[in-house]
């Protein structure tokens, strides 16, 4: 599986991709090994066809661009162990490419591989907005973000969460 072109903004990977469960997990074996990030990701799953492939090359990446150490490269077992727990909150992996990836966020340089997603799929097509605050919002602070949150909701747009702590935390999630 081949991303194409140069990645540039409006590059995106192949159009009706479907990953299997093998290849999500290597891509999130991938993508959570240390010094990978969406355009190394890119680079990498281009230069050597696929996930698998490139986290195979890693070690030997590593060592030829002057590491002092092994570098770390996520275990099949970690990113199991990622899945299952994600799985068992409801929460799934949609990857760059898939049909419910939301087509205005593969339109960035660096839009994530794999993006977590808990509730109804068929949001991501709508025109989404995020609600970013406090870490330490306070009781009216939180009460108006769910407000805010349930009202776009309700006017069609889908509410995207970090998942950070703060003002959106779940309390946000449950209102869209």
């Amino acid at each position: 599986m081949l991303l194409s072109g140069r990645f540039s903004g409006a590059s995106v990977l192949t159009s009706g991709v479907h990953l299997s469960d093998e290849q999500r997990l290597d891509w999130l074996r991938l993508i959570r090994s240390d010094h990978v990030g969406p355009r190394t990701f890119r680079d990498l799953v281009n230069y050597y066809g696929g996930a698998r492939a490139a986290l195979a090359a890693l070690p030997g990446l590593a060592r030829r661009g002057g590491a002092s150490g092994p570098a770390r490269i996520c275990s099949r077992e970690d990113a199991e162990n990622e899945l299952k727990a994600a799985r068992a909150r409801g929460v799934d992996f949609v990857a760059l490419g898939e049909p419910d990836y939301p087509s205005r966020l593969q339109m960035i340089d660096d839009c994530p591989p794999l993006l977590a997603v808990r509730g109804k799929r068929e949001i991501l097509a709508r025109p989404l907005i995020a609600i970013v605050g406090s870490r330490n919002a306070s009781a009216a602070g939180a009460k108006f973000a769910q407000t805010l949150a349930r009202d776009l909701g309700s006017a069609g747009f889908g509410i995207v969460s970090g998942l950070a702590r703060g003002i959106d935390a779940p309390r946000i999630a449950r209102a869209s």
